[in-house]
């Protein structure tokens, strides 16, 4: 192997090396973020915070992250929950399945505790609000695939509002976990579903 040869070699490796450091270091920072969004909401969270936290230099989150409402989104991308879609073969057995997961989510996963604190950001800042936009898409999607495959099924009617629909199965759960703050049991998760269901039928007649 020529000089010329070992001295790419040796710089490609270092480069290597200079990229994995950075990686962990990156991963440390949202790491934290993401656990002080938490605790604190995105209000509570500060890049002094989160510097003092992670043991992260200052300069070097700015470096990687341009800003604080760059550094939350970048955080809170970590919310998305799998947009798995039921395939039961049924209107009923999919809203079912996704509302079952929705109530289980809502109750034991990290996201229900930040995303009050997202709405409320983006009240303010217009980055945080088109990203919640696109978190929001991304929670409703399963169940536009779901709709719209009943609606090839002929299981819904071609002028359905999906919108609203969805409206009617997420919007009762979401009620109870941050509004009544009551039980989302299997008891509730049906009503849920048949009256979901029965305002379908009541628009078709």
């Amino acid at each position: 192997m020529t000089k010329k040869r070992e001295a790419k070699s040796t710089a490609s490796a270092a480069r290597a090396v200079l990229d994995k450091r950075v990686e962990r270091t990156k991963e440390v920072v949202l790491d934290t973020t993401f656990k002080l969004m938490t605790k604190a909401g995105i209000g509570g969270v500060s890049i002094d915070e989160v510097a003092r936290t992670s043991g992260v230099a200052k300069t070097t989150i700015y470096r990687h992250w341009p800003s604080r409402s760059a550094l939350l989104m970048d955080a809170c991308s970590r919310l998305r929950p799998k947009a798995d879609v039921p395939d039961t073969g049924t209107l009923k057995g999919d809203i079912t399945a996704l509302a079952t997961r929705l109530a289980g989510q809502l109750q034991s996963a990290r996201w229900p505790a930040i995303l009050p604190s997202i709405i409320d950001a983006a009240e303010r800042d217009t980055h945080i609000a088109q990203f919640y936009a696109r978190l929001q898409a991304g929670f409703t999607e399963p169940h536009r695939v779901v709709l719209e495959r009943a609606r090839t099924r002929g299981e819904l009617p071609a002028k359905l509002d999906v919108t609203t629909l969805i409206a009617c199965i997420v919007g009762p759960l979401f009620y109870r976990r941050w509004y009544s703050r009551e039980e989302i049991d299997e008891k509730f998760v049906k009503n849920v579903v048949a009256k979901a269901l029965g305002s379908i039928k009541s628009r078709t007649k």
